[in-house]
């Protein structure tokens, strides 16, 4: 018994012993490197670093151009040092110093050049989400990054930014350390610094600046592009200065009736209008936000870019005119404002994008791209309906009945009973003429025998990106009740143009480096549906005399018979959005009119109105940039039974009117 315990207990005493030793040789090798990385340090600081007072003086910088796609039209300039106006200490009011520690980094007056607690917070918060989502950089380090390093995100770089960060600190004051931040800081629109900042957005100089505005200013540097107020990101803007607000109240640096104040204040609407020399800003932004994120604005402004877009200038131009015009024509229906892109359904190359009638213009929220905006398309949604139901056996013969039909409750607690936009039923037809006179009853139908799970998987097959699986929408779905964008809705066409073939749309053709060396920009097509789906959807949508019933035989979307065009209009209920949507297999083009606020139009205005003579006047004057090019025709299967649909009987139609849905063609 005795001699069992003893044994024990030396099997104790030696775990024991192991685990101390253990314990020593990590506390030691921690030690160790801890003081090998010092003295790392140590030297990298001394031998190294540039010398500190390098910090005034900044490399040359060379300016980025965008250009169209021949590369002899500068569409803008991307710049640094030309923008910038260094002011002194006492031109900045203390008002912007305090903003801008609120929003990048409050203990500035309390680390050394690095903030261990932020940097271990941002390192908790990223590894959790599993990507970069918050950095702990401090004043000092992003001074260091923009005057040193540059933008390149490894390990090494991070050490050096804190060694430099470190050095910089200990040979100049906070005051001048904040003093050459705010001066150099790019603030996006090529302001650099906080002097030009104050002219280009709000006309005035630094001094002068109030405390919504120095909010908004400091709201910027953290991701220049994303956050222009000139963008489609403003809300995003406007909230991030609300933030900063209120942190400066937590902070103590302004009082809660200053911040209340400055919390309602439209600073928004007090910006002035960008007057950058630019050509085509809608596509210019969009092109810019994407560079950003590949290279980082930093590179973007001293990195000596040449980037060759997809834009075709003299289209853009003709883009822009035809607008312009249309919109002024469209303002009788109540339709202030409209957009336009065009695509190569082949490639996928945003060939012209206008995003408003007048960019410039603070009246009718111009800076908006209503082509990356999302709108209610109306019926320019049913074809991707009816393309579900060909890839699941249906023809263009399959008879369809149009007549009242009672779809059941729709969530409001009323029945759902559309109705077609002249009110009639049009009896037993074949889908292609359905589709052809936009019919409402025969589409939701369609949608109901389909599913809409089906319809929601070919709507993102086919490019469209915003149909959240979350949100029930219901049958109605099938007459445009789900939100798309105009650039998505245009690039779903091109699919049918391509003989189902997708290009994802692509705006940069290639980028020339400083060096000489080019960067391509090149999509992977997918095949995403059968030919034979798409070439039925081509020819239902280029047949003026099926859709002659509903649209006449003469209107914008008629074309002579030498050159087969598909088109297909749409209008949201209430009149606020209207739709014209067509290709040929070398040109796909989408026009959205409406208003930006979703102020409905005017009764009456419907796509076919409003949308499709901006859209026809556009196409006749490119088309014949193109060789004329026929849709290949589909198969047809006479061995296939023509069937008659009519999944709500007659008698079985409900008269209460709950629920109606008229959506317009």
């Amino acid at each position: 018994m005795w001699g069992y315990t003893e044994i024990n207990m030396k099997k104790i005493f030696f775990l024991f012993f192991l685990a101390k030793e253990i314990f020593l040789g990590a506390v030691y090798a921690v030690l160790m490197t801890v003081a090998g990385v010092f003295l790392a340090g140590v030297l990298i600081y001394k031998y190294q670093t540039p010398d500190a007072e390098q910090l005034v003086k900044r490399k040359i910088p060379e300016t980025s151009v965008i250009y169209d796609q021949s590369g002899q039209h500068v569409l803008y300039k991307i710049h640094g040092e030309e923008n910038r106006k260094l002011v002194a200490h006492d031109e900045i009011p203390d008002v912007m110093r305090e903003a801008t520690l609120a929003a990048e980094d409050k203990n500035f007056y309390h680390h050394p050049g690095v903030d261990l607690v932020a940097t271990a917070r941002a390192l908790e918060v990223n590894i959790k989400n599993h990507d970069i989502v918050q950095g702990g950089s401090t004043i000092t380090q992003q001074l260091v990054r923009n005057v040193f390093l540059g933008q390149e995100k490894t390990l090494w770089r991070k050490f050096m930014e804190a060694i430099l960060a470190i050095k910089i600190e200990r040979n100049f004051s906070k005051e001048q350390i904040l003093d050459s931040y705010l001066n150099q800081v790019p603030y996006g629109s090529n302001a650099y610094g906080i002097q030009s900042a104050a002219e280009i957005f709000f006309g005035k100089d630094a001094r002068d600046l109030t405390l919504d505005e120095a909010a908004y200013l400091a709201a910027l540097p953290k991701a220049p592009a994303y956050y222009s107020p000139y963008g489609i990101h403003r809300e995003e803007t406007t909230a991030r200065q609300k933030e900063i607000l209120e942190h400066m109240k937590e902070l103590g640096m302004i009082s809660p009736e200053d911040t209340k104040k400055a919390l309602a204040t439209d600073t928004f609407s007090e910006l002035l209008p960008f007057r950058e020399p630019i050509q085509a800003p809608h596509f210019v932004f969009f092109v810019v936000e994407q560079l950003e994120k590949q290279y980082g604005r930093d590179f973007l402004e001293t990195g000596g870019l040449k980037i060759i877009t997809t834009l075709d200038f003299d289209m853009q131009k003709n883009a822009e005119q035809v607008v312009r015009e249309g919109s002024e024509r469209n303002i009788p229906r109540g339709a202030e404002n409209a957009g336009l892109v065009a695509l190569d359904p082949r490639n996928g190359a945003i060939l012209a994008m206008v995003g408003s009638k007048d960019y410039f213009s603070k009246d009718s929220d111009g800076e908006v791209n209503v082509i990356l905006s999302r709108r209610q398309p109306g019926s320019s949604f049913k074809p991707i309906v009816y393309a579900t139901a060909f890839e699941k056996g249906f023809q263009p013969e399959t008879l369809i009945v149009d007549a009242p039909a009672n779809f059941g409750p729709d969530g409001s607690g009323k029945d759902y009973v559309p109705r077609n936009y002249d009110g009639k039923f049009h009896g037993t037809m074949p889908m292609r003429k359905a589709l052809a006179m936009s019919l409402n009853i025969p589409a939701i139908k369609t949608l109901s025998l389909v599913g809409l799970d089906a319809a929601k998987e070919m709507a993102r097959r086919l490019g469209i990106t915003t149909i959240s699986d979350e949100r029930n929408y219901g049958l109605s779905m099938a007459i445009g009740a789900a939100e798309v964008r105009p650039l998505d809705m245009t690039a779903a066409f091109s699919v049918f143009a391509n003989d189902g073939i997708k290009n994802d749309p692509y705006s940069i053709e290639k980028i020339v480096k400083a060096d000489g060396s080019e960067e391509l920009h090149i999509g992977k097509p997918a095949r995403v549906l059968d030919p034979q789906v798409a070439r039925k959807i081509d020819s239902i949508l280029s047949d003026n005399r099926a859709r002659t019933p509903t649209f006449g035989a003469r209107s914008p979307l008629a074309f002579a018979e030498a050159q087969q065009v598909a088109a297909k209009t749409g209008t949201s209920q209430d009149f606020r959005d209207a739709w014209t949507v067509g290709f040929t297999p070398t040109l796909a083009v989408g026009v959205w009119c409406g208003n930006n606020d979703s102020r409905p139009m005017a009764a009456g205005a419907d796509g076919v109105f409003v949308a499709a003579p901006i859209w026809r006047n556009f196409m006749d004057a490119n088309l014949s940039k193109f060789e004329a090019e026929n849709f290949p025709d589909y198969n047809h299967s006479p061995n296939t039974a023509i069937r008659s649909i009519d999944k709500n009987n007659e008698e079985n139609h409900s008269k209460n009117q709950g629920g109606e849905v008229r959506n317009k063609h």
